[in-house]
């Protein structure tokens, strides 16, 4: 690609949207990337076509452009990703959050605040961290929003296995200026205490769910696997938060698990088999179940 503005940058990025039409590779990936190698807001493809791109932001455009083909995620390129009106740090040890994860903040605050107050301070896990996205997600509202002495204060818990992944997360709960979030480094529960007085109010988790088996993965090649799929058709990870969960939430305690659009009926099941009351999935965006809820 040899064009040099703005106006010549997006003849071409039409003419590879329309090669990525046959492709896995979003169109709005190659316009946010060059709005990133540019550093410009997007008004600026309107405005400011004349711009004359440097030859290291040509080829730095053409380097992501072609890492992008190879299956490297926009958010891998630019080291970041808007979720839930924040912005997250991502790298190779940590997936990248999407937007159907939101569906689980939603649904955990509207149980939340369906709740009466109390005087004591509450406390939410996080199974899985990653890149904190939920538990800071859900500290930010819960916290930092609620600033009437009168209503709890919320003592949140994030868990993940890898350091690298807690790092990123602990560095995303500094940017966004959530601050309370302990961070603890254990395989799910197996570094908590199951103490009375440690139990937890609600436990959330976006945990690994696509099966060992299936043909996608191949596509996902940035992504770290281990935090994509499990054994047992992607159900073994579940099965473990599930069934533990009962020695670590407060008797009425709300487990909410973000899950595969085909294992609603499968998760259901677990949550009832652990004697769960009130369980219920709720649909993503696309009408896929997504989000399994029920109260201990």
């Amino acid at each position: 690609m040899t064009a040099s503005t703005i106006r010549q940058m997006k003849q071409d990025i039409q003419q590879l949207t329309n090669e990525a039409a046959n492709s896995n590779l979003p169109p709005f990936w190659l316009t946010d990337w060059l709005l990133y190698v540019i550093d410009k807001p997007a008004i600026s493809l309107m405005t400011d076509e004349d711009y004359q791109l440097t030859d290291s932001e040509i080829e730095q455009f053409n380097a992501g452009v072609a890492k992008m083909r190879q299956g490297t995620p926009l958010a891998y390129l630019t080291g970041q990703q808007e979720f839930w009106s924040l912005t997250f740090k991502v790298n190779e040890h940590t997936l990248i959050p999407r937007s159907d994860t939101e569906i689980l903040i939603e649904q955990v605050l509207t149980w939340i605040n369906a709740q009466p107050n109390s005087v004591r301070p509450k406390r939410l896990l996080d199974l899985g961290t990653g890149s904190g996205c939920i538990a800071i997600s859900l500290a930010h509202e819960l916290n930092t929003k609620r600033s009437n002495s009168k209503i709890e204060s919320w003592q949140v818990v994030a868990v993940d296995m890898s350091p690298e992944a807690l790092k990123v997360a602990q560095h995303n709960a500094a940017i966004n200026d959530v601050a309370g979030i302990e961070f603890i480094q254990s395989s799910w529960y197996d570094e908590l205490p199951s103490h009375d007085k440690l139990l937890f109010d609600v436990i959330v988790s976006n945990p690994p769910y696509i099966d060992e088996a299936d043909e996608h993965l191949a596509r996902l090649v940035a992504e770290p696997i281990s935090a994509l799929s499990a054994p047992n058709h992607g159900l073994a990870d579940i099965e473990t938060i599930v069934g533990q969960a009962p020695k670590y939430l407060r008797v009425g305690g709300l487990l909410a698990i973000e899950h595969g659009f085909d294992q609603g009926d499968a998760v259901r099941k677990l949550f009832v088999d652990s004697n769960f009351e009130s369980v219920h999935t709720v649909q993503d965006y696309g009408g896929n179940d997504r989000v399994t809820l029920g109260r201990i």
